[in-house]
């Protein structure tokens, strides 16, 4: 019965990773941006989470937490967009300058929630039912992991039902494919840039609000997956819904099984060293990207 509770754990925690990938992976794959605050879009939808129980949990109960889910998602997308209008806008084509602009962000929202939270980690008190769990084949399965489970499958058919069948998804697939001939055929360009940064940023923002059911949320949430969030996107294939599937499966589940008998240091640094030595041999990653650019 271990080998399935180890399965079960890296199952929850590729849940995790796919929805902090989920958005880094389609903008990485329309803009090419290195977005070095995504996690920290991480740690605003958590802070949302937490300031929505605050206000509403007195009146609503545990109804305050789906609240929380879209407002999360809707405050991560503002603080997404706002950070494309003003900073993003202006780095395209140049990856170092974007890199070094994001990691700035970054501090600046972390030294941002330290003044207005404080310095110290803070709780967020999971809804009364998703306390317990649930024995299945000898495998204890909370019911916070088994939520947090549907909730990344619910993202997953929302975005990819927004991708193949609606209009902006369709120009955002364009844009990903052959920017120049996007816009020649008449496709706004900045402004799909700009609502798909926001997109992504909004799917981080739910995975903060997820994290909020597994522990005690601070300043520095994000950096604790932005490193595995990347390797995400890059092992699964920059731009591909299902590459981020099999990456967040294959790094969720990895570091869980060397975890088990290791330390997590251990297994976070063997997990890198497989991926390199992948990356080495495909460097598009598991599912390259099909460009109808001439140039490639």
């Amino acid at each position: 019965m271990d080998i399935l509770t180890i399965l079960f754990n890296g199952l929850s925690l590729s849940s995790i990773l796919l929805l902090a990938a989920l958005g880094l992976a389609i903008t990485f794959g329309l803009m090419g941006i290195i977005n070095m605050a995504h996690g920290e879009f991480i740690m605003v939808g958590a802070y949302t989470t937490y300031v929505v129980q605050g206000l509403l949990m007195p009146v609503l109960g545990d109804g305050y937490f789906f609240i929380s889910i879209v407002l999360a998602f809707l405050v991560a997308a503002a603080f997404g967009m706002a950070l494309e209008v003003t900073v993003i806008r202006r780095l395209y084509g140049r990856p170092t300058d974007s890199l070094l602009a994001t990691w700035g962000v970054s501090l600046i929202l972390q030294q941002l929630a330290r003044s207005i939270f404080g310095a110290p980690n803070v709780n967020v008190v999971a809804p009364a039912f998703l306390g317990g769990s649930i024995s299945l084949l000898g495998v204890s399965m909370s019911y916070k992991r088994l939520f947090i489970l549907a909730l990344v499958f619910a993202c997953l058919v929302g975005v990819w039902a927004f991708l193949y069948y609606t209009d902006f998804g369709r120009k955002m697939r364009a844009c990903i494919q052959n920017r120049d001939m996007a816009q020649c055929l008449g496709i706004r360009s900045k402004r799909i840039d700009c609502l798909t940064f926001a997109l992504g940023s909004g799917l981080a923002g739910i995975a903060g609000c997820a994290l909020t059911l597994l522990g005690s949320i601070g300043p520095t949430l994000g950096q604790n997956y932005i490193v595995d969030t990347f390797m995400v996107v890059v092992l699964g294939g920059v731009g591909k819904l299902i590459g981020c599937i099999s990456g967040a499966l294959i790094i969720g589940v990895a570091g869980t099984v060397f975890e088990f008998g290791s330390t997590a240091s251990i297994a976070k640094a063997a997990v890198l060293f497989l991926v390199i030595l992948f990356l080495q041999k495909k460097p598009q990653g598991l599912f390259a990207l099909r460009s109808r650019s001439l140039d490639d």
